[in-house]
C-alpha cells in the first residue's frame, strides 16, 4: 500500500470533523501528488503533540520559521509508508527522543492551515505521541526551542490549533 492509499484509507476512517475529513479526501482525489510538498495547491502532512500524561504536560517546539509554539511535525518523506510514520517520525526527529508511541485510535484531529507561496495549504494530520517514563527531550536543527508545557500553560503560549489539539488528545486519554 502506498502513502498515498494510507492516507486516504486513514481519513476514510476518521470519523471527526466530517466537512475538513471531505476537503482532505477531495484534495488528494485532485491531485494524486497531493502528499508531498512540490504540489502547489496544498499538501498533507503528519504532526504529532507529545505528551506526559503522568507528568500533565505536553512538549512543544518553537518553530524555526513561524517563531510559535507548535506540535512537532512536517512534510511526507519518500520513505514514509503510513501517516501514523510520518507523524511519529517527525515527533522523534523533532523532540529526541526515542521510544515514542502513538495515542491508539489513529489521528486526533484535522488541522488546514495557509502557508505562504509557492505552496498555499497544509492539511495536517494530527496524532499525539505518548513519552516513554523519564523522556529527555533535545532540540534540533529545526527548531529554535524545545520546552515542556504543563497543561493549562498550552493556551498562553501557543494557538488554538495547539489548544484544540490537547483537548481532544485529553479527551482521548
Amino acid at each position: 500500500m502506498s502513502l498515498y492509499d494510507d492516507a486516504v484509507l486513514v481519513l476514510k476512517e476518521y470519523e471527526g470533523q466530517p466537512e475538513l475529513r471531505e476537503v482532505y479526501l477531495d484534495h488528494l482525489a485532485a491531485h494524486p501528488d497531493g502528499m508531498y510538498k512540490p504540489c502547489a495547491a496544498g499538501h498533507l502532512t503528519g504532526s504529532a503533540l507529545v505528551i506526559d500524561p503522568a507528568r500533565g504536560r505536553v512538549l512543544l517546539t518553537l518553530h524555526k520559521k513561524l517563531g510559535m509554539w507548535l506540535q512537532m511535525g512536517g512534510h511526507c518523506e519518500a520513505g514514509d509508508a503510513t501517516m501514523a510514520g510520518v507523524a511519529l517520525r517527525e515527533a522523534t526527529e523533532e523532540s529526541g527522543i526515542s521510544g515514542l508511541t502513538l495515542l491508539t485510535g489513529g489521528p486526533v484531529r484535522l488541522d488546514r492551515h495557509p502557508i505562504p507561496a509557492p505552496c498555499h495549504w497544509h492539511l495536517d494530520v494530527q496524532y499525539a505521541a505518548l513519552a516513554p517514563a523519564g523522556a529527555e527531550a533535545e532540540i534540533s536543527d529545526e527548531s529554535l526551542d524545545l520546552r515542556w508545557f504543563a497543561y493549562d500553560e498550552v493556551p498562553s503560549v501557543a494557538d488554538t490549533s495547539v489548544v484544540r489539539l490537547l483537548e481532544a488528545t485529553l479527551a482521548r486519554l
